[in-house]
C-alpha cells in the first residue's frame, strides 16, 4: 500500500461518501493508484470532513476528482470495508451531472507529486466486470448486472 494512504487514511475509520453516477449502463469511476502496479477503480467518493453535510461532501469531491458538478438524487446503500489497516463506512447515493467538464481531478489531501488519482471515465458494465477482482471496489464484486446496482439497498460488508 502507499505510504500516504496509509498515513493519512489508516489506523482509523473513516466515513465515506461515494456517488452512483451512469451515462446509459456505463458507471463513472475514479482509477487510483493505491497499490503500485495495480488499478483500483471506485465509484468518485471521499472523506466527510467534521461539521459538513454528505450532499455538500459529495459535491465537493465529485468536484475534485472529475470536474463536474453534480445534484443527489437520493440514499441508496451503506458499506463497510475492514482490512487494517483501513477502515471505512461508506454511503452510496445516486447523483446526475448539472455542469462541469469531465476530466481527471486530484485529492488536496495529497501532495502534487503522490497523487493517487490516475483516471475518470464512465466504464461500460461488461468492462467492470472483466476487471480483475482486486482492482475493483467491493460493491462491483457484489453486482453482476448493471440493474443490481443500480437497484441495491442496505448494508453490505464488502
Amino acid at each position: 500500500m502507499d505510504k500516504n494512504v496509509n498515513t493519512l487514511y489508516g489506523n482509523k475509520v473513516r466515513v465515506r461518501v461515494s456517488g452512483l453516477c451512469w451515462e446509459e449502463n456505463s458507471l463513472l469511476l475514479v482509477n487510483h493508484s493505491l497499490y503500485k502496479g495495480q488499478d483500483f477503480w471506485a465509484p468518485p467518493g471521499g472523506g466527510l470532513d467534521f461539521g459538513q453535510h454528505m450532499e455538500d461532501c459529495l459535491k465537493r469531491e465529485f468536484m475534485e476528482e472529475t470536474g463536474l458538478h453534480i445534484k443527489v438524487d437520493g440514499f441508496r446503500f451503506v458499506t463497510e470495508f475492514v482490512n487494517p489497516p483501513l477502515h471505512a463506512i461508506e454511503l452510496f447515493a445516486d447523483v446526475s451531472v448539472t455542469g462541469g467538464r469531465l476530466s481527471t481531478g486530484s485529492d488536496p489531501e495529497m501532495q502534487p507529486e503522490n497523487q493517487i488519482i490516475k483516471s475518470v471515465e464512465f466504464v461500460p458494465w461488461d468492462v467492470i466486470m472483466a476487471m480483475p477482482e482486486a482492482e475493483k471496489h467491493g460493491i462491483l464484486k457484489h453486482c453482476k448486472t448493471h440493474e443490481e446496482l443500480k437497484n441495491l439497498t442496505g448494508f453490505y460488508g464488502i
